[in-house]
């Protein structure tokens, strides 16, 4: 989409004889945040990967603005700096080490992340490496992101933490984003509206709108009743 969203219609996609997403339809407008949930092996991944064009649907349709996908693992490079690794989308892009550095070490310090600009990835915490690989995921430019349980290795203190920098990054860098999540929590807390899916073949069985604007915490009342919600759906 050349607005900066992304839109599926009527998308199936199959494995053989398993059918992992069945007749899937939405469309998440630019700037929107768009948590998806359901159980495991209901196709969260692969409605990813569909929407960054890693793999094709076997019916129905995908349009979207360039998208880039961050995993659940940080995939860092172990033998790069954390500036480094944040700017390895620039490197990628064409551009010589030293001025994607230069070029990444703003957004770098608005992440929270100067003073880290040397230190290797097994000198940081799991939650400040997940920093480096969002910082990453933005200096790609893509309008579209695609978070794949991006805190899901996480504890829980950290996770909490890494949930209100993230809702932080996305106010001052906004892009259209699809986060799949197995927390109803923290999809009523970061997203705009929550998709649930079925189990396997996934289909969208509720397209739920989060009634209050972000930030929010998890103990607002409009938070704790679309958990509610959504919780009732996935059952």
């Amino acid at each position: 989409m050349s607005d900066g969203g992304t839109s599926l219609q009527g998308v199936t996609r199959r494995f053989g004889d398993l059918v992992a997403l069945e007749d899937l339809s939405f469309t998440a407008r630019a700037g929107e945040v768009v948590a998806v949930v359901g159980a495991s092996g209901c196709g969260k991944s692969t409605l990813l990967e569909l929407i960054c064009g890693l793999q094709r649907p076997d019916a129905g349709s995908v349009r979207s603005a360039p998208a880039v996908l961050m995993p659940q693992r940080d995939l860092l490079l172990p033998w790069m700096s954390a500036l480094d690794n944040a700017a390895l989308a620039l490197r990628i892009g064409g551009r010589r080490p030293a001025a994607a550095r230069e070029a990444a070490r703003p957004l770098f310090e608005r992440l929270g992340l100067g003073g880290f600009e040397r230190a290797r990835p097994a000198e940081l915490s799991g939650g400040m490496r997940q920093r480096v690989a969002f910082a990453r995921t933005l200096l790609s430019g893509k309008p579209v992101l695609c978070l794949d349980e991006p805190f899901g290795a996480l504890d829980a203190l950290t996770r909490a933490d890494l949930q209100t920098w993230l809702a932080q990054a996305l106010a001052a860098e906004p892009r259209t984003v699809v986060l799949v999540t197995h927390d109803v929590e923290e999809a009523a807390v970061l997203a705009d509206r929550i998709l649930v899916l079925t189990p396997r073949p996934g289909r969208v069985v509720a397209d739920l709108p989060v009634p209050a604007a972000r930030p929010r915490a998890a103990t607002d009342d409009a938070v704790v009743a679309l958990r509610r919600r959504a919780l009732e759906a996935l059952r």
